[in-house]
């Protein structure tokens, strides 16, 4: 039975500086070369060269250039996968190479895999080989199951890296692991597993393993807080467990602090706006924005970031029944501004209007938060690439670029306040959404800017990435916890904070 928090699948990554040849690569089950061209003399650098001249003489007409996989002739009948990187070199491309090719050799099956880079030149060599070591541990982490027989048991337990003079550094690309395996694991999760109370009992574990203060603001506490958008969400709910999980992570003399803000709805049937069976099969997965957010903190946590963070999650279903919020209520957020309802299924920027706010009256230096919050950002981008938005136009290249280095590429989307016009409302102070879907993605940004202190510097990230069939460049299942390695890149840049 698998438990709410993923179980501890620790790989140790491991170095060598002996030379590739049939004595190293005998040690190992299995070796994963990543080479440039397939010149007649790279390929006589890899062990067994003659084998690989063969395979390569078949296979590589036409200017085509396949992968090569082969039982090594050795005792231990070595497997060995040999990738030929296309030039330029992309972080989104190389992770992409790397699983397709993990999975073509089904190199997760393997205990100690060797991990090897030729013909290839820094910073590019740097990309691949993170990238192959991203994969694998993508590959071989363990997902839920409620199966009757027993998952069995991960089969990686060891990646060696073979290196020149310099070791290189992969503390990052294990910390972004760790934060996406828990993203992954905690969506995946039925939502008669994890509901929002049973969802917060989960956090206060994993508060208590990582060293994290733990709040938890239920009903009572965000009535208080006159948080009235997140509470008519939460009205219709069957029990009264839902409400705000804060974490908070304090390194030693910490100066400054930011606030990651994540959507936590744990199931979605879209209220008395009710959603048809299709849309709504999924929506379990509608608390992915929390996950990517707790898994981003997990992350800095791992890489001993010396910056304060605190982590507000939204924690509630979006149920039917008949004290469910409706159309055309009005109803106040927790910083004073009202809103008129104008459909149930738009809970997402309800729950994040009244925990922007209230995350906004700590001062934090800088906001992110994550939703899988419109359907009109996957229309606008597809689920390959996810949409950003901010307040400071000055960090539009900046998050650009942190995608096209973490390989979860973004796009940033305009916040021009003539959209405003479209969320007047006679009534209150600001419409919920628009009847129609037009630009909702924009609408959706531009009403959360209203609960945003306009002194924070504030990011929105729309998870249109958030499941994507067959997975999304080295994450190999649907669910894909897209945001843990854009965030923890764009935060350690030091553009936020500089």
């Amino acid at each position: 039975m698998a438990s709410l928090l993923p179980p501890s699948h620790a790989v140790s990554i491991r170095y060598n500086r002996q030379p590739l040849d049939e004595r190293l690569v005998a040690k190992y089950d299995a070796v994963l070369v990543f080479c440039g061209f397939p010149t007649s003399k790279l390929l006589q650098h890899l062990p067994y060269a003659s084998l690989w001249k063969n395979l390569s003489t078949t296979l590589h007409k036409d200017g085509a250039t396949p992968d090569l996989i082969a039982h090594l002739p050795n005792r231990p009948h070595t497997l060995m996968a040999v990738g030929f990187a296309k030039s330029p070199v992309s972080a989104f491309s190389s992770l992409t190479h790397a699983a397709r090719l993990i999975k073509d050799a089904k190199l997760s099956r393997y205990r100690n895999v060797l991990v090897d880079i030729i013909g290839i030149d820094d910073p590019q060599q740097s990309v691949v080989r993170e990238a192959a070591v991203a994969a694998l541990l993508a590959a071989a982490a363990p997902m839920p199951e409620f199966k009757s027989k027993a998952p069995a048991v991960p089969a990686l337990q060891s990646i060696t890296i073979r290196h020149g003079e310099k070791k290189p550094d992969l503390s990052t690309t294990l910390a972004t692991h760790a934060g996406n395996h828990l993203a992954r694991w905690l969506t995946t999760l039925p939502p008669n597993r994890l509901d929002s109370s049973s969802y917060a009992q989960a956090l206060r574990t994993l508060a208590t393993n990582n060293g994290w203060r733990y709040q938890f603001y239920n009903e009572a506490a965000l009535k208080r807080a006159q948080a009235g958008a997140f509470l008519a969400v939460a009205r219709a709910n069957g029990h009264r467990g839902a409400g705000m999980v804060k974490l908070s992570y304090r390194p030693a003399r910490s100066s400054k602090s930011i606030a990651l803000v994540g959507k936590g709805i744990c199931f979605d049937t879209g209220g008395i706006n009710l959603k048809t069976h299709k849309g709504m099969y999924t929506m379990h997965e509608d608390m992915q924005g929390s996950a990517v957010a707790v898994g981003t903190l997990l992350a800095l946590t791992q890489l001993k970031w010396p910056v304060a963070v605190d982590c507000w999650l939204a924690l509630t279903e979006n149920e039917i029944g008949a004290q469910a919020y409706r159309p055309q209520e009005v109803v106040t957020a927790a910083n004073g501004v009202t809103i008129q309802v104008v459909h149930s299924d738009a809970e997402g920027r309800m729950v994040l209007a009244d925990t922007l706010a209230l995350a906004s009256r700590e001062k934090p230096k800088v906001i992110l938060d994550f939703a899988t919050l419109t359907g009109s950002c996957i229309g606008a981008l597809s689920e390959r690439i996810s949409g950003v938005f901010s307040n400071r136009e000055s960090w539009r290249a900046s998050l650009e670029q942190a995608g096209k280095v973490s390989g979860e590429r973004v796009w940033s989307f305009p916040m021009d306040e003539d959209f405003d016009n479209d969320l007047e409302s006679s009534v209150a102070d600001i419409l919920q959404c628009t009847m129609d879907n037009k630009a909702d993605h924009i609408l959706a940004a531009r009403f959360l800017n209203r609960f945003v202190d306009k002194n924070i510097g504030w990011v929105h990230v729309d998870l249109s990435s958030s499941n994507r069939p067959g997975g999304l460049a080295h994450i190999p299942t649907d669910i894909t916890g897209f945001g843990v390695r854009f965030a923890t890149e764009w935060l350690l840049s030091g553009s936020a904070l500089g």
